[in-house]
């Protein structure tokens, strides 16, 4: 005789009796229908219960590592795609970390709207999605929706972080990456380095202020707020910050540029008041954006670390993270030398 034992399959019937609901009830929450209003309490009832009873084992409720995903998919839902890079980087580091699992990263792009983003997460279910990996294009803080906040598989961040860090999350170290790019000045030998910083309510911005103050105490250089120019990201702000800076009594010998475009606008500023990159002024930037190496002379900057941020968290996701508080990750930028910086300069 076999002592093989049979197990009774679980059914959704099973579900609403344990959880004290309807079926349909049971059926709304685990298809994540979006347009009936179920309460975050009843919703967290059923899907806790579903896991506990070990429904759908087959099904997008499983929470699953990477050994476990071979041959199915992963969500990947990004507020925009088409504006900056960085959200491509992301897609292709994951792709690339899930590519040999036989794993495929199913896009969706939502333009931060909430309706949009229950959508993706119904539909990326419903393709059997094994986990979600939710982008930010700009570091931030974020405010989840409640559906993600009840996903029934992993949930990691990348490029943004919540207050509670109830989710793994990622981000880039833009403090140590202000600091790198203000050194790699300083090694050259300038002391008089000028910055054009971002918009300042965004957290990029202000990190690389910091790194940059940070570098010039380290050195003993006292922070002169005449050298710091205010800029909004965009190859115009670079140009009239830069013709700001060189309009000071004693201008700097470096700028700092807190990304690329910026630093086109201050390439041309720089070209247009009779002064060579990098003989008589040095420039570097921050992005590593495809123009750095179209400039003339090439783009000294830093490399946003993208790709290995979405291999990360692809990394995560084979972890099984449970809830529980994660200290928010933060991966280093790597500084791309090129021909825009040479020695400090001795004009007055």
């Amino acid at each position: 005789m076999s002592s093989r034992k049979t197990t009774k399959r679980v059914t959704m019937m099973d579900v609403a009796k344990a959880a004290g609901c309807s079926q349909a009830t049971v059926s709304v929450v685990l298809n994540n229908v979006t347009d009936i209003k179920i309460s975050p309490d009843l919703r967290a009832r059923v899907l806790e219960t579903a896991q506990t009873l070990g429904y759908g084992l087959a099904g997008p409720i499983r929470r699953a590592g990477l050994a476990n995903l071979r041959g199915s998919c992963i969500g990947f839902i990004v507020d925009q795609l088409a504006t900056t890079p960085e959200a491509v980087n992301a897609i292709e580091g994951a792709r690339h970390a899930s590519w040999e699992n036989d794993v495929t990263i199913l896009v969706a792009q939502t333009q931060g709207r909430a309706e949009h983003e229950r959508k993706a997460v119904a539909r990326l279910l419903q393709a059997g999605a094994q986990g979600i990996v939710y982008m930010s294009i700009f570091t931030r803080r974020v405010s989840l929706d409640p559906v993600l906040e009840t996903l029934p598989v992993p949930l990691v961040l990348l490029n943004c972080y919540t207050d509670d860090n109830r989710f793994p999350a990622v981000v880039p170290d833009e403090t140590t990456g202000g600091r790198m790019a203000t050194m790699s000045l300083l090694g050259r030998g300038h002391t008089r380095i000028g910055t054009i910083v971002g918009e300042s309510f965004m957290e990029a911005a202000q990190d690389r202020l910091t790194g940059y103050r940070e570098a010039l105490a380290q050195a003993g250089i006292a922070y002169d707020d005449s050298l710091v120019a205010a800029g909004n990201w965009t190859p115009t702000s670079g140009f009239e910050a830069t013709q700001k800076l060189l309009s000071l009594k004693e201008p700097p010998t470096a700028i700092f540029c807190q990304n690329d475009q910026m630093a086109m606008g201050c390439f041309i500023a720089i070209t247009e008041a009779g002064m060579r990159i990098p003989n008589d002024i040095s420039v570097v930037g921050y992005d590593d954006d495809e123009l750095s190496r179209h400039l003339r002379p090439q783009l000294t900057t830093l490399e946003l670390p993208h790709r290995p941020m979405g291999a990360w968290a692809i990394a995560q996701l084979a972890k099984k993270p449970v809830a529980a508080r994660h200290a928010v990750h933060k991966l280093g930028c790597a500084l791309i030398e090129r021909a825009s910086v040479s020695g400090g300069s001795t004009r007055s």
